[in-house]
């Protein structure tokens, strides 16, 4: 028996040490390696406005940094507001999932103030920094014209309240554009089973608080809307339904970008 217990001794060993060499073949990344941050300058006109910014012209291979490009809904909702600058005038403004910042930056050329918002810490480094390139020399800082950038997580109702405190009495207009997310998760188990996360609800909510703050007075959610998949353009309706939240699509805001379909809704308490 002993040269058979040997030889499964020696097995134990080549296996032992085929696990290890495997296990030096695995190639621990860092966070870094999936962010891309070869931001670009890059010039945007809307009507008369132009605006330069730094961006990306293709994603980061992490889904949580969409943030770095301009999207097509943001194409969208500026079209339209510098089509109605006069709404703007001396108007305070929040926008939910900012991004590069190119909505909020158009409107700080109206508005008295501007927050822009965003979760992701990568989005908010390129959002302060296009804030510092439209800020006075003299005045580099957090601000500029009434632009502030804040931290916002949807459904953080600890963050909305810390950005109330220094915004007390709320503001005139909510804005977002291309700012709802659904993921799709395949899991294999016996079959195909997909989980979908959307954040539809989280945004939604956040949007009824900030809402809430102005009660009777005037405050309405200007949100671009892109349609990507059916299911989305039937799920931000039941989520507006079950806040109670009336959705009233902007006559005449319709169009075709690219190959996809958007249009300007407003949204406010019933």
């Amino acid at each position: 028996m002993l040269p058979l217990a040997l030889n499964m001794e020696e097995r134990g060993h080549q296996k032992a040490q085929h696990r290890y060499e495997e296990e030096e073949e695995i190639v621990c990344l860092d966070a870094s390696f999936f962010v891309d941050d070869n931001y670009r300058l890059t010039k945007f006109t809307f009507g008369s406005q132009e605006i330069q910014l730094f961006c990306l012209h293709s994603a980061s291979t992490d889904f949580d940094l969409t943030g770095q490009l301009v999207w097509p809904g943001a194409m969208l909702l500026n079209d339209y507001l510098s089509k109605n600058v006069e709404m703007l005038q001396g108007c305070t403004a929040i926008e939910l999932g900012s991004g590069v910042g190119i909505t909020g930056i158009l409107c700080s050329r109206f508005c008295h103030k501007v927050v822009m918002t965003d979760h992701n810490e990568e989005v908010l480094q390129i959002l302060r920094k296009n804030i510092e390139l439209h800020s006075c020399p003299e005045n580099i800082s957090s601000t500029s014209h009434g632009l502030v950038a804040e931290k916002l997580e949807w459904g953080n109702t600890d963050q909305i309240n810390e950005i109330l405190q220094k915004h007390p009495g709320g503001f005139d207009f909510i804005l977002g554009a291309d700012i709802y997310i659904l993921i799709s998760i395949g899991v294999v188990q016996d079959g195909i089973v997909f989980r979908t996360q959307s954040s539809i609800p989280v945004l939604f909510d956040s949007v009824k608080q900030l809402l809430w703050v102005r009660e009777g007075r005037k405050c309405k959610f200007i949100l671009a809307y892109v349609s990507r998949a059916k299911i989305m353009d039937s799920m931000i309706l039941i989520e507006a339904s079950k806040l109670q939240l009336q959705m009233k699509e902007v006559t005449g805001t319709r169009r075709t970008i690219g190959n996809l379909e958007g249009v300007i809704f407003e949204v406010t308490l019933e």
